[in-house]
């Protein structure tokens, strides 16, 4: 069976994604008849992001073929993160309390204990689904889940060398990884447009995300200009100039790293350290919140944050398009544990979050932190406000930094209750 999509040329995706952006901008701007009702209930960002799975599940486009997502990833969102960055107070956001990290250790705990849960679940009714022996047991490939959801790829890969999970089934844990993440991540989008009734039903107290946003939109209307050319260029500079640095820079500390054997060995907790992109995102943040005790951060009066904006929006198209939405039910065994695991590490954060009066906001964030690392976790955060995806790259780097270590302990929980 064929399975090359319609579309393969990248320009042409490119463009598809950027109509199915600006026709949800439209009809999301329109107050009054059918779409004000429609976008009431599902929001516009969940919109931005189920119309390229679509195109997807029928076979226009291919995330396997298109490199949209990694220009995307690679060159968008560091220049959106410097972007968003300038108009930081970086004193409000420390002042968002604790709170922030509470709900992301809640989501690694979740992750943590999930797993094993899950399997001790399932092994009662189906065994075999979760148990196997050498190379294939399950609990082997399961654990470059835990990677993948405490921190990212990096982690992930730092758990398929450790564990030496069978390459030729590390396709199906890969597919689980994407399709619960992903419904995860559509669950998360449409509970954004449901906020104020989460929040009220946490009984949550959004006192110092308020002033933090209120803070930046008074800092905002200061130094309000219509921009000119002038400031679009000045403004694609700064933002590029640094994802140029940061690129640079990731590249040189990670080939420094990678020259220590303690880093260099892939089965070692520290190997996801000489990842390039953990590295470009830590630089491009720090650029950015740089620039934000310096003049450039006037720039936010001409519009910077609306910008890195433009390039979220256009991650979360290209994220979109990673969805299949029939592959949902191509193994059916395998996902119910990654459904039950997912399932596990929310309810967790729920009812953490309702004890503590945490936000919506603080477990949006905390769980994407963990779940989709830094590719997401600015992305969910900007949704709330751009001044806040500040927080959610914060949260990801800690989610990069403690991955590997926490989905050890994860795999080892695994491999004591597999059957």
């Amino acid at each position: 069976m064929d399975s090359t999509p319609m579309f393969t040329n990248d320009t042409m995706v490119f463009g598809l994604l950027m109509l199915m952006l600006a026709l949800v901008f439209y009809t999301s701007s329109k107050k009054t008849g059918f779409w004000s009702k429609f976008y009431s209930i599902i929001p516009a960002l969940l919109m931005c992001y189920l119309l390229p799975a679509v195109l997807n599940s029928l076979g226009l486009i291919s995330p396997e073929i298109s490199k949209t997502y990694d220009i995307a990833k690679n060159y968008l969102l560091p220049a959106a993160l410097v972007l968003m960055t300038l108009s930081l107070d970086l004193k409000s956001v420390f002042n968002l309390g604790p709170k922030a990290l509470i709900m992301f250790f809640t989501g690694t705990v979740g992750i943590v204990i999930g797993g094993p849960i899950a399997i001790l679940l399932i092994s009662m009714v189906s065994p075999e689904t979760v148990g196997g022996a050498g190379p294939d047991a399950v609990w082997r490939g399961l654990s470059t889940l835990a990677g993948s959801w405490i921190g990212g790829g990096a982690n992930q890969t730092a758990m398929y060398e450790i564990f030496k999970y069978n390459p030729e089934k590390f396709g199906a844990m890969i597919l689980v990884d994407i399709v619960v993440a992903q419904i995860w991540m559509a669950v998360l989008l449409f509970g954004i447009g449901q906020k104020e009734r989460i929040d009220k039903w946490l009984k949550a107290d959004n006192t110092a995300i308020e002033e933090l946003k209120n803070k930046v939109i008074k800092y905002e209307k200061s130094v309000s200009k219509i921009p000119n050319l002038t400031d679009y260029m000045i403004m694609f500079g700064i933002a590029f100039t640094a994802v140029g640095i940061a690129h640079f820079g990731s590249d040189k500390i990670s080939t420094f790293l990678s020259g220590f054997e303690l880093f260099s060995d892939k089965t070692s907790a520290l190997a996801s350290f000489t990842s390039t992109f953990f590295w470009m995102i830590t630089i491009a943040t720090v650029i950015g919140i740089i620039l934000s005790f310096s003049k450039a951060k006037k720039y936010e009066g001409a519009g910077a944050s609306k910008l890195g904006s433009v390039f979220i929006y256009i991650l979360v198209a290209s994220i979109g398009m990673k969805m299949d939405l029939g592959s949902i039910f191509e193994n059916p065994g395998l996902l119910l544990v990654g459904l039950i695991w997912m399932a596990i590490h929310v309810i967790l954060l729920i009812v953490v979050a309702k004890i503590i009066k945490a936000p919506y906001f603080f477990l949006a964030v905390g769980s994407k932190a963990n779940v989709g690392g830094a590719a997401s976790a600015p992305v969910v955060a900007a949704a709330f406000h751009p001044s806040l995806a500040t927080v959610g790259v914060l949260l990801a780097v800690v989610g990069y930094a403690i991955g590997t270590f926490a989905a050890l302990f994860c795999a080892n929980l695994m491999e004591i209750v597999s059957p």
